[in-house]
């Protein structure tokens, strides 16, 4: 890759990094996901579980952060095309919403069922 390859793919990166910085700042979701997924990293901390483990974890809580991501997208283009209420965009934004729901619904069962027994002999241990 030449010079100005390179240049393009930094610039692209500077744009992601953009728009996941977008998301914390202007997202309480976004605030709450990201808190959640420091105190789980915490918990690894504590109970050193296997790396399959911590890998799925991590695997669900980047997903997560892309539903996220992903909802915070739709919602700024319906808010731009569809300025005043329309059933339609309501939906639009409700559906995405429910998908990031759904995604963080299932990453607290993952983690219940990963985290948990470790976390429960960790605790059985200090009582």
């Amino acid at each position: 890759m030449d010079m100005e390859g390179w240049k393009k793919l930094l610039k692209s990166f500077g744009f992601g990094f953009q728009g996941i910085f977008y998301t914390i700042k202007t997202q309480r979701n976004m605030k709450i996901h990201l808190f959640v997924a420091i105190i789980v990293l915490l918990v690894f901390r504590l109970v050193s579980p296997p790396l399959i483990h911590v890998a799925i974890i991590l695997i669900v809580i980047f997903l997560v952060f892309a539903f996220e991501m992903i909802n915070t997208a739709i919602e700024v283009i319906v808010d731009m095309v569809s300025p005043e209420f329309h059933p339609l965009a309501k939906a639009a934004k409700d559906i995405a919403a429910g998908a990031v729901l759904t995604m963080a619904i299932l990453s607290v069962i993952v983690g219940s069922i990963l985290l948990l027994p470790d976390l429960w002999k960790k605790i059985a241990e200090i009582l």
